[in-house]
């Protein structure tokens, strides 16, 4: 290359610069710029153009500069280290230390680190891409204009090169400032704004890089997608095993407490004996009746059988309260035990009347034609007030006083549960007859035939078997209220066609009605009497006796049950055949 030919003196350059701004007027220069001839339109390529190899030497300002830039660059990066790091700080300290959080922040300290080093590779990488493309952009240039460049430069001078050098410098330095701007603005968005809108954008750019590594990687090794998608099926799998493992215990126990009385055995045992209490001291009241109200011609008794279902108070209780007390629920049990029974007192008086004896005088005429009197007894109707003391005794049932309180149907629901699993605690109550679950009972016990030959027994069994399953309740006395014991006997005794009408009797009350025989002697028919299954005088509970040592009877519910087993046999009183 002529070297001569392409070298610009700038004594000369300046010399021209100045003539030609002297001999041209500034706005004709203007017009003249705008109409091309071969002379403008050469001088306007010049200008694009640039000759030699590009002077890429920083001079002492541009290096000033640029070690600036970097100090200022590595500053932004620490002071990002620090916000990320203060940031981890910050959710560590509200977190629960559990081991998926502990992990997820491991992850992203990790990540952030690569992320920054792949920003400094890419940095650095598209700086020296940068710079090679424009060298070879001005090769390329070079190389195609080249001649006819050198020939213009003979015209046009040596003022082009420079030009040419302050706009390149002028067009990096701009791009450089619309960069270094960006990164600014970005920058003062994340230190002013809240951690979390940093984060989203770290994740956003971390996503889409990893997405881009992962999927080439994929590409490149296939058969790892597909072990991928095993591992995640087993996480899925055993995911969905422990969580339904977790809801099955959790409904198995929420379960058990549902239908469990949650009281303790001591506080659960020791409220029933106060309801019992209650019941003796109306018991103790009733055999008192003639001593507190003196004067009376008759004392008439109607009374209820005395007693109630320690599961039912125990389940009301446990679902009123929970896990309640004995001290905390006197009150309660105070006002069911008042609403269960109801204790009236009437004076009744009957006008009757009855043969009085009384004396009379009279005189008496004799033959000898004297008088004298005497005496003599004559009998008189007489009406006079008969005084009685009408004593009734209602059991409205605990089970009905129960269903009157309120109780929501969830509460209900929930009574009703207890009652069927006895708050899985069967035999908590012991020797109370209404507790015990299966008291040696039958439902299908069959009757020798030969003791069926007797008529009047077997009406009373058919009618008996027709309630066979219902349930037992305090008071009950027909089909549509279900039966006490007895309420249930009374009722056989009075539907079964034999012609018996006992009215409603208490166990006591039929004992009245029968001769008393003894165990060796007792028959098919006959009743069979307990004493001392709950706080009363006299029978306490009644049944009819079968054979075999079997009865029929109401316990819970009315079914068949051995009269030998040791419950019944400690409380047995005597048999009765009706009369």
């Amino acid at each position: 290359m002529n070297e001569e030919y392409y070298t610009r003196e700038e004594s000369k350059r300046a010399a021209r610069r100045a003539e030609g701004s002297q001999d041209k007027d500034p706005k004709q220069r203007v017009h003249a710029d705008n109409l091309k001839n071969e002379a403008s339109a050469s001088e306007s390529y010049r200008k694009k153009l640039r000759h030699k190899r590009k002077d890429n030497n920083l001079t002492k300002e541009e290096a000033k500069k640029l070690k600036k830039m970097k100090t200022q660059g590595r500053k932004k990066i620490y002071a990002e280290i620090a916000l990320a790091a203060k940031a981890h700080q910050t959710i560590i300290q509200n977190e629960d230390h559990n081991s998926g959080t502990d992990a997820l922040d491991s992850g992203m300290q990790l990540t952030e680190t690569g992320v920054r080093n792949v920003r400094k590779s890419l940095h650095n990488r598209k700086a020296k891409n940068y710079s090679q493309k424009l060298h070879n952009r001005n090769e390329h240039l070079d190389s195609v204009q080249g001649a006819k460049g050198a020939k213009e430069a003979k015209t046009a001078g040596e003022g082009s090169n420079v030009l040419s050098k302050a706009a390149q410098k002028k067009a990096i330095k701009k791009e450089i400032t619309e960069h270094a701007f960006k990164q600014q603005s970005k920058e003062a968005a994340n230190t002013f704004g809240n951690v979390s809108k940093w984060f989203t954008d770290k994740a956003e750019d971390l996503v889409g890089r990893m997405v881009e590594y992962v999927t080439e990687f994929l590409h490149q090794h296939p058969e790892l997608l597909l072990i991928l998608a095993v591992i995640l099926i087993v996480v899925v799998v055993i995911s969905g095993s422990l969580t339904s493992c977790s809801m099955m215990i959790g409904g198995t126990s929420n379960i058990t407490i549902g239908t469990s009385f949650t009281a303790q055995d001591s506080d659960i045992l020791a409220v029933d004996r106060d309801y019992t209490q209650f019941e003796t001291e109306l018991h103790n009241t009733l055999d008192r009746v003639p001593q507190d109200h003196p004067g009376y011609d008759e004392y008439r008794y109607t009374l209820a059988e005395i007693g109630h279902n320690p599961f039912q108070l125990a389940a009301v209780l446990t679902v009123l309260y929970e896990d309640y007390t004995r001290a905390e629920v006197q009150a309660k049990i105070q006002s069911i035990y008042q609403s269960q029974y109801t204790l009236t007192f009437q004076t009744i008086v009957e006008v009757r009347t009855r043969t009085e004896t009384r004396t009379g005088h009279r005189t008496v005429h004799h033959a000898d034609g004297t008088t004298s009197s005497e005496s003599y007894t004559y009998e008189v109707e007489v009406e006079y007030n008969y005084y009685i003391l009408q004593t009734t005794l209602v059991n409205n049932t605990l089970n009905t006083v129960i269903r009157g309180l309120g109780l929501t149907a969830d509460q209900m629901q929930r009574y009703e549960l207890l009652l069927e699993t006895y708050g899985n605690k069967a035999g908590l109550f012991g020797d109370d007859i209404y507790s015990e679950v299966n008291p040696g009972d039958y439902q299908d016990y069959d009757i020798p035939p030969e003791v069926l030959t007797d008529q009047r027994f077997a009406n009373m069994i058919r009618e008996a078997e027709k309630y066979l399953g219902y349930p037992y309740v305090w008071g009950g006395s027909s089909p549509s209220t279900s039966f006490d014991c007895s309420g249930f006997v009374s009722y056989v005794l009075n539907h079964c066609g034999n012609g018996w009408s006992m009215g409603r009797q208490t166990a006591n009350g039929l004992r009245g009605k029968c001769t008393v025989v003894s165990p060796s002697e007792a028959r098919p028919g006959d009743l069979i009497f307990f004493q001392g299954t709950y706080t009363t005088s006299g029978a306490s509970h009644v049944g009819i006796y079968v054979g075999n040592g079997m009865m029929i009877h109401c316990g819970n519910p009315i079914h068949y049950a051995s009269v030998n087993t040791t419950y019944w046999q400690n409380h047995f009183m005597c048999y009765g055949r009706i009369n």
